[in-house]
């Protein structure tokens, strides 16, 4: 029995961090409309990245700021490709879609096995996090105890940032009726650089956080494609949170946009 729960655990810190693909990839979708096939290559330049990164910054303080500057990268990254390409195809047939977001996949893949070949490469382990506990008589890794206490903590910023802040009212109204958003004057190409530019940074961020566990390779994007897409169908394409989803109703959330866009209208004009 105690096996099967070491396994347990442990499937779960696995879980922990497909769900910063997972929701980056949902979060994208549900202002967008777009499926990004091209999620998991973020996710893949997530690892390189924190590769090249950990390398060159010693000690704890210089690994923990190497995975949040490698998830910022890929941000960035993904920003520039859907300020020159995605936000082009908006308005396009869902296949062109697909066709573009794939292109960018292929694309990051060459890009990858240029920069940094074609062979596995392992990070290093996470500075105080290197050794395993005793869990029922099983060795378990520490550090994915720490994915699995981190994985909530990302949760609870997601819904703050979402439900206590105007860019987060209009997120959760666009990916109800964008329409409507557009309406109360919002300049949408930007609302959607900035949530494809947040979604893409949990992918960089997830792919970080995986490289003390896994080599980094470049076949890693399919496989997480894959599983986060099973992920966001299950969980409701276009869900901002875990207990969120599109069938939320409406009229609040358009109601609470138009309230937050007039008290932030005086102070703010770059929506």
């Amino acid at each position: 029995m105690s096996f099967y729960f070491v396994q347990f655990v442990t499937g779960l810190a696995s879980a922990c961090s497909l769900f910063l693909v997972a929701s980056g990839l949902s979060i994208i979708f549900g202002v967008t409309r777009v499926v990004n096939f091209a999620h998991g290559a973020f996710y893949m330049l997530g690892a390189y990245i924190g590769y090249t990164l950990t390398d060159r910054l010693s000690g704890a303080f210089g690994f923990w700021t190497a995975i949040v500057l490698a998830a910022l990268c890929v941000a960035l990254i993904g920003t520039l490709i859907e300020m020159l390409l995605l936000r082009r195809v908006y308005d396009a047939p869902v296949l062109f879609q697909l066709l573009a977001t794939f292109g960018v996949t292929l694309v990051v893949e060459d890009l990858v096995l240029l920069i940094w070949g074609p062979g596995e490469l392992l990070g290093p382990r996470a500075p105080g996090f290197k050794g395993a506990i005793d869990l029922f008589g099983h060795p378990f890794p520490t550090y994915d105890l720490l994915l699995i206490a981190l994985a909530p903590l990302v949760l609870a910023f997601i819904w703050l940032v979402f439900h206590r802040t105007t860019w987060g009212v209009l997120v959760r109204a666009a990916t109800q009726d964008r329409e409507m958003v557009a309406a109360l004057g919002v300049n949408q190409k930007w609302l959607f650089t900035s949530v494809f530019a947040l979604g893409v940074f949990l992918a960089g961020l997830g792919g970080a956080l995986e490289l003390p566990r896994e080599a980094a390779n470049h076949t890693m994007d399919v496989q997480v494609i894959t599983e986060a897409l099973v992920v966001v169908v299950i969980g409701g394409l276009g869900s901002v949170t875990a207990p969120s989803s599109r069938q939320s109703s409406s009229p609040s959330s358009t109601s609470s946009v138009s309230s937050s866009f007039r008290r932030s209208r005086s102070s703010s004009s770059s929506w």
